[in-house]
């Protein structure tokens, strides 16, 4: 384990007793590790409110800093004037501010379109209170009409506000490093958080990245592929890769890292524990 390193960890809020046990067993684990905060996810249309709002406000008693995710799509400002002061009352700092997916079967998009003007809005209302977390597309936002029209997007985020950003996972540490230096060139210097997504499952990781444009290069599915049932293979695989790529990011001077943990921890434990 890299102990010059600062991880931090994304959850998604539990929806049954068995899987609130079990979040509660990956932080205990995933604690060990120092991160610098946990952060939980909120549902397309603000699904999972309540859910989300009662786990950051348990990870927050249990002593750790707690990020909640805020996004903004059919939401309105009122809504988000709420959700702002619940979380200032309970002394939460730390914000990852997005625009999120609309809702199956939602027409209205709220009183906000864009990532960037929900950031305008927080700081409208609550100043330099929170610390504004933004996310960052390596490979670019699926939904992007080009590359340069993204990172025009991506600097309009940090431009009303953002501290820094975290990044969609990637296999190809070239996306990253190209990404942030096209940022330098376009005067942006806010620290840029590499996302890693560990290898669990491969349908389930060719679904995500189908979702949200990340790529999965053709050796690396292929490999994958080619486990089948064979989780365990997969698996010993999968921390393989993540630890060379995690490896690459450190050797060219990555300080930070953020894991999508999909609410488990040994895997996470594993790919940390290799880093040099």
């Amino acid at each position: 384990m890299n102990k010059n390193i600062s991880y931090s960890f994304e959850f998604f809020p539990p929806k049954t007793a068995e899987g609130i046990t079990n979040l509660r067993q990956t932080r205990v684990a995933l604690a060990k590790l120092n991160p610098e905060f946990f952060s939980v996810t909120f549902g397309a249309g603000g699904s999972t409110r309540d859910r989300t709002m009662d786990t950051v406000f348990e990870i927050q008693a249990e002593g750790y800093v707690a990020a909640p995710h805020i996004s903004c799509i059919s939401s309105s400002k009122e809504e988000i004037k709420a959700l702002l002061s619940a979380y200032q009352a309970k002394g939460i700092k730390r914000l990852v501010t997005l625009r999120g997916d609309v809702p199956s079967g939602e027409v209205s998009v709220g009183d906000f379109k864009y990532a960037n003007e929900l950031v305008s809005f927080i700081r409208q209302e609550t100043g330099d209170w929170f610390h504004l977390e933004v996310a960052a597309y390596p490979e670019f936002h699926p939904e992007a009409s080009s590359a340069s029209q993204d990172l025009i997007n991506f600097k309009r985020k940090i431009e009303a506000g953002a501290d820094s950003a975290i990044t969609q996972y990637f296999y190809n540490t070239d996306a990253y490093f190209r990404f942030v230096d096209a940022c330098l060139e376009q005067g942006i210097q806010v620290p840029i958080v590499p996302g890693v997504m560990p290898i669990y499952n491969f349908t389930q990781l060719a679904r995500f990245s189908s979702v949200c444009g990340a790529e999965i290069p053709r050796w690396l599915r292929l490999r994958l592929e080619a486990y089948g049932d064979d989780m365990t293979s997969l698996r010993a695989f999968g921390v393989d890769v993540v630890t060379d790529l995690c490896q690459k990011l450190i050797d060219s001077g990555v300080k930070n890292m953020h894991f999508y943990t999909l609410n488990q921890a040994g895997t996470i434990s594993k790919i940390v524990s290799n880093l040099a």
